[in-house]
């Protein structure tokens, strides 16, 4: 298992900090980004939080997989590499 998560039904508020600081609570986070649109800035709904262990990768899947974060349920997996076009 890798340490990169794809993080899925993100609340439209649901900010970088407020991601980083829902996903500490399973270990220490690398890096959390809420993905946005280019040109309006606004969320797309989904993020990807890179935990620093595999074991804490899978701690913050069991923590988080269809749990509520800014009243959304959110869904939490393994991210996949990026397909080439």
């Amino acid at each position: 298992m890798g340490t990169k998560l794809f993080v899925g039904s993100l609340s439209w508020g649901t900010t970088n900090d407020k991601l980083r600081e829902a996903f500490e609570k399973a270990g220490t986070v690398v890096d959390a980004v809420v993905i946005t649109d280019r040109m309006s800035g606004r969320s797309k709904g989904f993020g990807f939080v890179e935990m620093s262990t595999p074991e804490e990768a899978q701690a913050a899947i069991d923590m988080w997989h269809e749990k509520e974060l800014d009243g959304r349920k959110i869904m939490v997996n393994e991210a996949r590499p990026k397909e080439e076009k």
